[in-house]
């Protein structure tokens, strides 16, 4: 299932951010409420989930053609984009046991969950 919701990492959080409005807790916030409002779903095992990153507006359409679809190796890390999704969407993350994690540059953001177990049977 593809979800076109911009990935975002899931932040640093201190008891202050209660009543702070930081923009990294804000952005988290919005992603949370964004993936919910579409019923976003992770299995429990043989997820394989992408996250395609938008490429910056700033990159030449020539670089955006060579990177489209290529591996996204900068910040931020896969296993903090994780984290943020299984928070939002699941209220115990503990249950999702096996997962597989591709980070893809793309012109715009996504989340694109594949059930590789129903894949198998």
């Amino acid at each position: 299932m593809r979800y076109p919701i911009t990935p975002v990492p899931k932040p640093r959080q201190t008891q202050a951010d209660r009543w702070k409005k930081r923009p990294p807790v804000l952005r988290y916030r919005a992603f949370a409420d964004e993936c919910r409002a579409r019923k976003v779903m992770v299995p429990e095992c043989g997820a394989h989930i992408t996250f395609v990153m938008p490429m910056p507006a700033i990159w030449s359409g020539k670089k955006r053609d060579a990177m489209d679809g290529q591996p996204h190796q900068a910040k931020p890390d896969s296993d903090n984009l994780v984290k943020a999704l299984l928070d939002a969407v699941l209220p115990e993350d503990c249950a999702v046991w096996d997962y597989r994690v591709t980070k893809l540059w793309g012109e715009s953001g996504a989340i694109i969950i594949q059930n590789m177990e129903a894949k198998a049977a």
